[in-house]
């Protein structure tokens, strides 16, 4: 599949901002196999006094802007073409589980993909007992590691209401659980600690959802979305496979990466610091259209 992605990130203050720092990640990322990025660029308003980027940790590519006139809104602009693979993984190439413990103590790299980086608490997901136990009973049938997250990922979504009332970006996966319901982000923070709580590697993928308009109804401007799914996993042979429970399955050709992370903190689009009093507006805009 081939597609251009616009998104429009808009910030206005209920005060002018003296200066600001933020790291921007937004963009897509080529991933061998799976999706090759054919063009991308990114532009700001007002410009920034200083622009760079850089690559982080987990491969991510990093926009770094600083401002330093005072300025009333910030807008983000993203244009993009992506060609994204179809991708056939194999359940049968899957560790079991009883096999995955023996997989995680034979990968002695310490690589951004390393399953190493993706089984211990990280700064958003903390392991609580109540999700273990969740994630137990959800997969006390799966036999491999594949089929333990589709599981978890399919009983997230049975069990779990989507509401963006409900939570905020600072929301805990606890506090989630609790409520069980929430957005794509504490979907996928609960299924990050459900599989880690069961020593499953996993970790967060933030990137776009191209959504279809029901039928006979116009695709409306700006309606598609920033989205966010889990990766696993599932042994040396298989490696990692993504998952979607806000949509009960395995991420395919309608899902396009931004990057990778241990969780939200890793890969947040926006995050950065400035001077100002007040708060903000935040409005998003996301298109994902299909080159014929």
């Amino acid at each position: 599949m081939l597609y251009d992605i616009r998104l429009t990130l808009s910030y206005d203050y209920d005060a002018p901002v003296h200066g600001g720092r933020h790291h921007i990640r937004v963009a897509p990322c080529t991933i061998p196999g799976v999706q090759r990025v054919v063009a991308s660029s990114l532009s700001f308003s007002p410009a920034p006094h200083r622009e760079t980027s850089f690559i982080d940790f987990f491969g991510n590519a990093v926009s770094d802007i600083t401002f330093v006139e005072p300025h009333a809104k910030l807008e983000v602009r993203l244009a993009a073409r992506v060609v994204v693979e179809e991708t056939e993984r194999s359940e049968a190439r899957s560790a079991t589980r009883e096999q995955l413990a023996l997989e995680i103590t034979r990968y002695w790299s310490v690589e951004p993909d390393s399953p190493q980086h993706f089984l211990a608490a990280s700064p958003r997901v903390q392991i609580v007992p109540e999700i273990t136990a969740y994630g137990a009973d959800a997969t006390k049938s799966s036999l491999s590691v594949y089929a333990a997250a589709l599981d978890l990922c399919r009983a997230i979504h049975r069990d779990f209401e989507y509401d963006p009332s409900a939570t905020d970006v600072e929301t805990k996966p606890a506090e989630a659980f609790a409520l069980r319901r929430g957005v794509c982000q504490d979907f996928a923070h609960v299924m990050i600690a459900g599989l880690r709580g069961l020593g499953i590697p996993a970790g967060y993928v933030s990137g776009f959802l191209r959504t279809l308009p029901p039928a006979g109804q116009p695709r409306l401007e700006g309606a598609d979305a920033m989205h966010a799914w889990v990766r696993a996993w599932c042994g040396a042979h298989l490696g990692w496979v993504e998952f979607d429970p806000t949509n009960a399955m395995v991420a395919g050709p309608d899902h396009i990466a931004i990057g990778h992370g241990r969780d939200y903190a890793d890969i947040s689009p926006i995050v950065g610091v400035l001077r100002t009093y007040g708060s903000h507006e935040t409005r998003q805009s996301v298109d994902v259209i299909t080159v014929e």
